[in-house]
C-alpha cells in the first residue's frame, strides 16, 4: 500500500446560505469526511449532486475554508497556511474544472492561457515559457497552431485538453478533476480519458476523479469514495465496490446504470436528496433507503470496515471478522 499524498481528517465546510436558497440558515456541505489519497492511484469520488463532491475537490485544494478537521499534502497542514504560505502548494495540486470553455480567459489565445500559470510562479524566460507551451500541447496531442487560437475556435474536446496542458505546466504531482468529461460526447470522453491514463503513466500523477458516471469509474478508478449529502457512505477498492457494494445508496446507483444485455430499463432512485441545511435525523439516506428501520432514523452511522479495505457508514453493514 503506497502511502498518502493527500489527507483530510474530519473535515467538515459550512456555508450561511441567504433566505430562500436551501431555506436559509446553515448549509452543511461536507460533515466529518476523512480520506486518505495515495501517491500514484486513481481515488474516484461518486455521487449525485449535491452530495458534496466538488465542495470536497474545491476543499482539499484550500480553495474554500474548513469550518473544522484538518488537511494534509506530503505531511504539511494546510489549514494553517496563510494565502502566500500554500504558493507552493498550489503549484503541486492543480484543478482540471468541468467547464473548460468557463474557466479560459476567452480574450487569451490558448498559448497565452497555457503558459499563464509559468508567468505567475516565475518559471523561466519568455522564450522558456514559449517551448514548454509547445511542448505541453504536444503532450495533450494538441497542434501546435492551436496556440494562437482563441478558446471559442476550437472544440469542447479541445478545450478540456487545453484545461489539462494548463494544470500541467506547473508540474504538479496531484490533479483533482472535477467532471471533466462530463460535458462531452461519448467518443470524445474516451479519447480524454485515454489521455488522462496516458499522462498518469508517463508523469506518475495521482488522481482524484470527481464525478457522477459510473462508467468513468469503471475505466479510470483504483479506489471509490461514494458521498451522500456531504459525507462518505462507502469507501472501497473499485473491483470491491462493484463486485460487492455493501451501503443501500451504492448499491441504488450502481442499479441505475443501463446496461447493454440489461432487458429492462435500469432502476430508478426514489426520491430527492434532502435540502443540506436540514438534513433528517440519523442516517441522512433513510427517507429514500427501504432497508431503513427505526435505529437508522435515529442514529447517525459511522463508518465500519466490512473488508481489508472496504469501509461502510451504514447500521445493518456487518463488519469484518
Amino acid at each position: 500500500m503506497s502511502e498518502a499524498l493527500l489527507s483530510a481528517k474530519n473535515l467538515s465546510v459550512r456555508f450561511r446560505a441567504r433566505d430562500g436558497l436551501f431555506g436559509g440558515g446553515e448549509l452543511r456541505a461536507l460533515e466529518d469526511v476523512s480520506i486518505d489519497v495515495r501517491r500514484g492511484e486513481t481515488l474516484a469520488v461518486v455521487g449525485e449532486s449535491g452530495s458534496g463532491k466538488t465542495t470536497l475537490a474545491r476543499a482539499l485544494l484550500r480553495l474554500v475554508d474548513a469550518h473544522s478537521g484538518s488537511i494534509t499534502f506530503a505531511g504539511q497542514d494546510l489549514t494553517t497556511l496563510s494565502a502566500r504560505e500554500l504558493l507552493p502548494f498550489r503549484k503541486r495540486a492543480q484543478l482540471v474544472f468541468q467547464d473548460a470553455e468557463g474557466s479560459l480567459d476567452p480574450r487569451l489565445t490558448i498559448g497565452a492561457s497555457v503558459g499563464e500559470a509559468l508567468a505567475i510562479h516565475r518559471i523561466g524566460t519568455r522564450a522558456d515559457r514559449a517551448s514548454r507551451v509547445a511542448a505541453l500541447l504536444a503532450k495533450v496531442q494538441l497542434p501546435a497552431d492551436v496556440a494562437t487560437r482563441l478558446p471559442h475556435e476550437i472544440s469542447g474536446g479541445q478545450r478540456q485538453r487545453v484545461g489539462i496542458a494548463r494544470a500541467l505546466a506547473v508540474e504538479p504531482e496531484l490533479l483533482i478533476a472535477d467532471e471533466p468529461v462530463s460535458a462531452l460526447d461519448v467518443s470524445v470522453q474516451a479519447q480524454v480519458l485515454n489521455l488522462f491514463a496516458q499522462l498518469q503513466r508517463e508523469l506518475g500523477l495521482t488522481y482524484v476523479f470527481i464525478t457522477h458516471d459510473l462508467r468513468v469509474v469503471q475505466a479510470m478508478a483504483d479506489r471509490v469514495a461514494v458521498m451522500y449529502l456531504g459525507r462518505i457512505v462507502e469507501l472501497a477498492p473499485a473491483t470491491e465496490l462493484f463486485a460487492n457494494p455493501r451501503h443501500p445508496y451504492t448499491r441504488a446507483l450502481l442499479a441505475a446504470v443501463p446496461r447493454l444485455e440489461q432487458a429492462e430499463a435500469p432502476q430508478v432512485l426514489r426520491g430527492e436528496p434532502p435540502s443540506p441545511s436540514s438534513p433528517p435525523p440519523g442516517c441522512a439516506f433513510h427517507p429514500r433507503c427501504a432497508r431503513a428501520t427505526d435505529r437508522c432514523r435515529r442514529e447517525v452511522p459511522q463508518p465500519i470496515r466490512v473488508g481489508a479495505e472496504h469501509v461502510a457508514a451504514c447500521v445493518l453493514a456487518e463488519p469484518a471478522p
